[in-house]
C-alpha cells in the first residue's frame, strides 16, 4: 500500500457521511489495501457542517466553494454526494480538472446533461464511478455469475420493487427531493435508478418502457414556516412495464409510500432454464430455482434453494469474515474499495457514468411515456 489518494467531498449530508465512513474503512476492512486514503477536503453548503467534518473525521480543510478542492494537488477524487441539480457541474468541472469522479445517483438531471456529461469524460483519462453500490451485494455479484454461465436459459420475465414507506404521512415537510428543478424525478430517480441499473446489470438493455407516475400527497408543509404549504412536483410512485432487447418483459415500481416497507429492494428473474430472486432486507441469501432438477418422486430436489452468500467478498477482505451477517454500509465500502483499486491498477471500473447515463436513458423514456400515455421506444 504506497500510492496515496486525496479525497475531495462535496457534501456531507446523510450519504456524504455514508461514502466518508467507507474511505476511513477501506484498510479494515481489505488486507492489503489498494491504496492510503487521505481525507483532504470537503466542501458544503454551511460552514457549520464544514466544521463538523473536519471534527468528527478529520477532513483537513472545509469550503463552501467545491472548485477549492479541484485546485488541490493532494486531492486526486472527487466524491459528488449533492443534491442531483448539482451534479453536472460538479462532474464536468472535476473532470476538467483531471479528478477521477465518485458520483452519487442518478448522474444527472435529465438525458440532455447526462450526454453533456459523457461528451467531456470521453476525451480524457480518468477512472469515473455511478454510486450503484448493489451490484457490490454477495447475492447480486454470485446472480450476475450465474446468469453470464446461462442458468437461467433464456430470460423470459421479471419483476424489480423498490419501496419506502417515508412520504406515507402527508405531514412530512418538503425539501430538495420534492421539488423538480432541484431532484430532477421522484421516485423513480431516487429509488427506481437503483432497480433500473440491476436489471440491466443482470439482464441487458432496455428496447421499449410504459410508464404510469402518481403523486398521491400533492401538498406538504413548508421547512420551517408553520401553517404554509408547497405543492409537490414529483411522483410518490412510478409503475414501468419494460421490454428487454433480449425479449423479456416485466415490471418495475418505484414507491416512497408503500406502507409496512422500510428498504424493500426485490429482484426476481424467470428464464426457461431457472429463476433467481433476491430481496434487500434478506440479504445473506440468493434465492435460486434450476427447471433441470428432477420433479420424481414427489417433487425430488426441486424447489427454491437459499445460497449462502453472505459476506464472502473475494480476497483481499478480511474484515468481518465470511460467515457474518452482512449489512447495509458493506456495500458502499465494497463498490469504493473496486474504485480505488482501478485507479492504482488501470484496470476496468463499472459501473461508470456511461452506465448513469444508461439509467438516465430509460427514466426519461418513462416520463415520456407517462406524458403520451403510450409506449416508448428508447430508439426514437
Amino acid at each position: 500500500m504506497t500510492k496515496e489518494l486525496g479525497i475531495g467531498m462535496v457534501g456531507y449530508g446523510f450519504i456524504g457521511k455514508v461514502h466518508t465512513y467507507a474511505y476511513l474503512n477501506l484498510p479494515l476492512f481489505y488486507d492489503p489495501a489498494p491504496a492510503r486514503i487521505k481525507l483532504v477536503g470537503v466542501c458544503t453548503s454551511h460552514k457549520e457542517t464544514g466544521k463538523k467534518a473536519i471534527e468528527q473525521v478529520g477532513y483537513e480543510f472545509a469550503t463552501t466553494d467545491y472548485t477549492e478542492l479541484l485546485n488541490r494537488e493532494d486531492i486526486h477524487i472527487i466524491d459528488c454526494c449533492t443534491p442531483n441539480y448539482l451534479h453536472k457541474n460538479i462532474i464536468i468541472d472535476s473532470i476538467k480538472a483531471g479528478k477521477h469522479i465518485y458520483c452519487d445517483k442518478p448522474m444527472a438531471m435529465n438525458l440532455n446533461e447526462a450526454k453533456e456529461i459523457l461528451k467531456v469524460v470521453k476525451k480524457v483519462r480518468i477512472k469515473h464511478r455511478m454510486a450503484f453500490e448493489y451490484r457490490f451485494i454477495p447475492a447480486i455479484m454470485r446472480a450476475k455469475q450465474l446468469i453470464d454461465d446461462g442458468f437461467l436459459g433464456k430470460a423470459l420475465s421479471f419483476r424489480v420493487c423498490y419501496l419506502h414507506s417515508g412520504y406515507v404521512d402527508p405531514n412530512r415537510p418538503m425539501s430538495w427531493r420534492l421539488e423538480k428543478d432541484k431532484s430532477g424525478g421522484g421516485a423513480l430517480f431516487d429509488l427506481g435508478s437503483h432497480g433500473l441499473d440491476l436489471l440491466r446489470y443482470l439482464s441487458g438493455e432496455y428496447e421499449s418502457v410504459y410508464a404510469i407516475l402518481e403523486t398521491f400527497v400533492k401538498r406538504r408543509p413548508r421547512m420551517n414556516e408553520p401553517g404554509k404549504k408547497a405543492n409537490v412536483e414529483v411522483e410518490d410512485i412510478a409503475l414501468l412495464q419494460i421490454r428487454l432487447k433480449n425479449g423479456a418483459v416485466g415490471t418495475l415500481e418505484a414507491s416512497r409510500i408503500a406502507t409496512g416497507t422500510n428498504d424493500e429492494l426485490r429482484i426476481e428473474i424467470h428464464g426457461t432454464d431457472g429463476a433467481i430472486y433476491f430481496n434487500l432486507m434478506d440479504p445473506n441469501w440468493l434465492y435460486v430455482f434450476d427447471n433441470r432438477e428432477k420433479e420424481e418422486p414427489i417433487g425430488g430436489y426441486r424447489g427454491f434453494k437459499k445460497i449462502e452468500t453472505v459476506q464472502r467478498y473475494p480476497k483481499p477482505a478480511v474484515l468481518p469474515g465470511p460467515k457474518f451477517a452482512i449489512g447495509w454500509m458493506r456495500y458502499h465500502i465494497h463498490s469504493q474499495y473496486e474504485f480505488i483499486r482501478s485507479i492504482v491498477e488501470d484496470s476496468p471500473n463499472l459501473p461508470g457514468l456511461y452506465d448513469g447515463y444508461k439509467v438516465q436513458e430509460i427514466m426519461e423514456a418513462a416520463y415520456i411515456s407517462a406524458k403520451r400515455k403510450s409506449w416508448v421506444n428508447l430508439n426514437e
